[in-house]
């Protein structure tokens, strides 16, 4: 009896044993395969601690000038015919060391004319400009035919999120014996703002004399959202190819700053306000 009873309890524990061999062979693949009906194509969303969806660092005004004139500086531009004699086409190369501009063609394979969008700010520039005495009031406004528009970046390249977008607009000089009365012939244009940082335009004005330096700065400033210019000690008459000009510092970056020059090419008529170190 006891022989049939150990036979009956080692029949019924053969299927136990069966099912448990069977339960560690097939069970974690089976399990893993439910838990991945439940993760996987499913949409899930999680709160970051921040609750933000990211920081953007923006620059101030004086700021952007300055790295734009640190980034000028490294350029060898004919910025005049009067220190030049003929305006050249230069080809922007990306430069290496503390500070460069180079040629941004983000956005630009999309849109047949992307030029228009720089002429439209440095027009819009030209209208403030003028209503602010800062340019005579006969200087024209921009057609697109006679100007070419790049957009640039100025960078500081140990700190490149430290950069500011810029048109430069160049008047056309395929022509010869174009007629530059009154029309603006360079300038660097925020693509963002289209504020004109610099420019170089001909004028009806004939003498130095009728050139107000401190008002143009002044109001120039002011539009600028720069603060107050202060006038600038350390001048050399050598600094500009012209003995007609004046100079200004402003807060730049840090305790660095940025000094603004108001000129006049006597002859040609050409008056100018650019950025420097």
């Amino acid at each position: 009896m006891k022989r049939k009873s150990g036979k009956m309890i080692g029949l019924l524990l053969i299927p136990l044993a069966v099912g448990i061999v069977g339960l560690a062979v097939w069970g974690p693949e089976a399990m893993a395969q439910y838990r991945d009906r439940e993760i996987l194509n499913q949409i899930r969303t999680k709160e970051t601690e921040t609750g933000t969806e990211g920081y953007r660092y923006s620059l101030n005004s004086n700021e952007k000038m300055y790295i734009l004139s640190q980034c000028l500086n490294n350029q060898v531009i004919p910025e005049s015919e009067q220190s030049a004699m003929t305006r050249m086409e230069l080809d922007y190369q990306e430069l290496k060391g503390t500070y460069a501009l180079v040629v941004n063609r983000q956005n630009t394979a999309d849109e047949e004319k992307p030029e228009s969008s720089g002429i439209d700010l440095c027009n819009q520039g030209i209208r403030e400009l003028k209503e602010l005495g800062v340019l005579p009031s006969q200087v024209r406004e921009l057609k697109e035919s006679a100007y070419t528009a790049v957009l640039y970046s100025a960078i500081d390249v140990p700190e490149p999120r430290n950069n500011v977008l810029v048109w430069k607009i160049g008047l056309n000089t395929g022509k010869q014996n174009a007629n530059k009365e009154n029309r603006l012939l360079d300038a660097y244009v925020d693509a963002d703002t289209g504020k004109i940082y610099q420019f170089y335009v001909r004028t009806g004005l004939t003498s130095w004399k009728d050139v107000d330096a401190d008002g143009i700065v002044r109001k120039w400033a002011e539009y600028m959202e720069i603060g107050e210019p202060q006038e600038y000690e350390n001048t050399n008459p050598l600094d500009e190819a012209t003995p007609y000009f004046k100079k200004y510092v402003f807060t730049g970056m840090e305790d660095s700053s940025t000094i603004v020059t108001v000129g006049f090419y006597d002859g040609i008529n050409e008056l100018y306000l650019k950025i420097s170190k």
